[in-house]
């Protein structure tokens, strides 16, 4: 470990498979990851406390786990000064939760994320100290870090429910009794697998719980096509994943003649009735969030970041003077909108700069369709079902998840040109870039490619799966003719896999590679139990699991 800069292991391009030491792929430098360490261990820290109290965890308490969690995620936030400034609010909020805790006489585990003091002259050392490789046991290591990322992830897809106004206090004490349970150095393999297990039941839970304050806010996503062309018109480009935000940016920019576009995650949006009736919401411009540099530069005016997938620009990129960052995101340089007290963001300084840029450059024309999250197809059940019976859809093949850089991916796309035609592909999350602008054709008018949306859209294909479950009068919802072949990146989609490991889900196809963070006895315990597996070639997948 000493010859190590930084070690991180969360994302799947984690350098040789094994973990970032100088460098983080995704350009997270040494010192950043130093400091997300100690702001995790600040997290562990509220979070073990909060448990021993075991009062309904505060809206202070509940804000600072999410958005330092959020904070962690991969691609989130490479901004050192935003990060320390979190770690030194959450000494803060920890010295309240300690002496709340002595004045109710309660006494705390004596665990080194509650006693360490955090003055700022410990930062150093203590950031240094609270690597991944604090643990010297790998199997340990690895299931602790397991539910730590399930948390990050848990703890976006809570923020976003959040800001809608869905908030469920259950999910929070959770988070914070799991936080308490991977800080115990004491605890032992079942008792971390247990907690692993559990972080999948509450994965569920807050996909749930996302779903509805979508839908409540923005009507049932529904079937739509979305223009990839340009108008004439100077834009914003909006990325990331929250929905208020694009909803705010709407209702500021209406009758300014700024047209909006989303990219990456952000393409859903059109899905949703109470989004899609702006008129000055154009269209999707580009395509996942890897290929951001060279996108970023053809579309001219300002970008905002609504959540993670930051690429860092160039120091030469033409764009990186007209990209803002907001909620857990940030990035040196760039101007962050901060919302008041009321939840409010005011986008005009993004909305003036736009005023003075060029219309986009268009990059290519036409439309894709999406919309089919579990409503949509709850509406098209008879038509589905009797395709179903009658042969015409033979399987359902579940590609859900992340997008990324590696050449290995373009498995996915070969892998979708490769099935029979009378194969449909579910997808949700930017994994479907890889394949949603293929002209695949469709099954008795049903497309072949329907999408459901984000990544924690992939609750529309358990909700699917249970539904079909009980069409058909399956017993198990490992009957059904559908397999899932998942494409993960980072920490949202550990919770997804969790998700759906709780519900029951076997065999589910893992790739492009397995995750670093799963030590092999932890790994052969996934193969064992849930039937887990990597990626072979395309023919030998389809031969072997569509037939």
């Amino acid at each position: 470990m000493a010859e190590n800069k930084m070690f991180c292991f969360q994302c799947q391009e984690t350098a040789k498979g094994t973990g970032c030491t100088i460098k983080g792929v995704c350009g997270k430098e040494a010192t950043t990851s130093k400091w997300q360490d100690l702001l995790l261990s600040v997290v562990r820290g509220i979070g073990t406390i909060q448990h021993s109290i075991g009062k309904e965890p505060t809206p202070e308490v509940t804000r600072f786990l999410t958005d330092a969690l959020f904070t962690t995620i991969t691609n989130a936030n490479f901004n050192d000064q935003d990060i320390l400034q979190k770690v030194d609010k959450g000494i803060v909020l920890k010295k309240q939760l300690l002496q709340k805790a002595a004045s109710m006489n309660i006494h705390l585990p004596a665990y080194q994320e509650v006693t360490w003091g955090g003055e700022k002259t410990d930062y150093e050392a203590e950031g240094a100290r609270e690597s991944v490789l604090r643990h010297e046991n790998a199997d340990i290591r690895s299931l602790k870090e397991l539910t730590m990322l399930g948390l990050k992830g848990m703890a976006a897809y809570y923020e976003h429910a959040a800001h809608l106004g869905e908030e469920n206090s259950e999910i929070i004490s959770f988070i914070c009794r799991a936080l308490a349970t991977i800080s115990n150095p004491d605890a032992d393999m079942n008792t971390l697998l247990g907690v692993v297990l559990e972080t999948g039941k509450y994965g569920v839970d807050v996909m749930a719980l996302l779903d509805k304050a979508n839908t409540q806010a923005y009507g049932n996503p529904e079937l739509t096509r979305v223009n990839i062309g340009t108008g004439s018109n100077p834009g914003i480009l909006i990325s990331g994943h929250d929905l208020k935000d694009i909803e705010d940016l709407l209702i500021q920019t209406e009758g300014t003649g700024i047209d909006v576009y989303t990219h990456g995650e952000m393409l859903p949006a059109h899905y949703y009735p109470q989004l899609k009736k702006y008129k000055h919401l154009v269209g999707n411009y580009g395509n996942a969030w890897w290929k951001q540099k060279e996108e970023f530069e053809s579309f001219n005016g300002p970008v905002v970041f609504t959540t993670n997938c930051i690429v860092p620009p160039s120091p030469s990129a033409g764009y990186r003077n007209r990209v803002f960052t907001t909620n857990s995101t940030g990035f040196p340089g760039w101007k962050h909108i901060q919302a008041g007290a009321d939840g409010h963001k005011d986008f005009s300084e993004v909305i003036a700069l736009a005023k003075t840029c060029q219309p986009p450059r268009e990059i290519e024309t036409g439309e894709i369709i999406g919309g089919f999250a579990h409503a949509q197809v709850f509406a098209l059940a008879d038509k589905i079902v009797e395709a179903v019976k009658s042969g015409a859809i033979r399987k359902f093949v579940v590609m859900s998840g992340c997008d990324g850089r590696m050449k290995s991916r373009n498995y996915y796309e070969e892998f979708a040109k490769a099935l029979p035609q009378d194969v449909v592909i579910l997808t949700s999350g930017c994994a479907k870039f890889k394949y949603n602008k293929l002209n695949l054709g469709d099954i008795n008018g049903i497309p072949r490619v329907l999408d459901a949306g984000q990544c924690n859209d992939s609750y529309s294909w358990a909700v699917v799966a249970l539904k079909l479950k009980e069409i058909f009068g399956a017993s198990d919802i490992n009957e059904l003719p559908i397999f899932f072949n998942i494409a993960w990146y980072e920490q949202k989609a550990v919770i997804v896999l969790l998700a759906l490991l709780h519900l029951g889900v076997k065999n589910i196809h893992l790739g492009p590679t397995l995750p670093a963070f799963c030590s092999p006895a932890v790994l052969k315990v996934l193969v064992d139990t849930f039937g887990i597996a990597g990626n072979g070639t395309v023919e030998e997948d389809i031969k072997k699991y569509i037939g």
